[in-house]
């Protein structure tokens, strides 16, 4: 994936095409494709501005965190559940996420999931 180029050149573009040069011929003008004069022209009507959009970061962890005074009050209402049984609950309520989402809410979270409770290691066998 490229780089957003930089705000300068758009602002450039942009003015040049708002002093009645077209947008293929600012384009030529100053190096970029005919594409994105016209889409740079098009942000700076809709926008007032034909800055480029955030790149990167996430954009998935908001789905869950939106629901977790929930996932955390199911918690303590029963104190052991599964993770399919959380999932359960909140496509109750309309939520789809995986159990892989609900497993990194939890590490993100400091909530650990361990169903036994730590036993002595036997010196004979293998404890399974």
């Amino acid at each position: 994936m490229g780089r957003a180029l930089s705000r300068d050149l758009r602002d450039r573009v942009v003015a040049a095409v708002e002093g009645g040069v077209s947008c293929r011929r600012a384009a030529e003008r100053f190096g970029v494709s005919a594409a994105s004069a016209i889409r740079w022209r098009q942000l700076a009507l809709a926008h007032g501005t034909p800055a480029a959009k955030p790149q990167g970061g996430d954009r998935r962890t908001a789905k869950i965190e939106d629901h977790a005074g929930f996932i955390l009050d199911a918690i303590k209402q029963e104190p052991d559940p599964t993770l399919a049984e959380l999932q359960a609950m909140l496509a109750e309520r309309g939520v789809s996420v995986s159990i892989a989402t609900l497993w990194r809410f939890f590490e993100r979270h400091g909530i650990t999931r361990k169903k036994r409770p730590a036993t002595r290691r036997s010196r004979i066998a293998p404890m399974s």
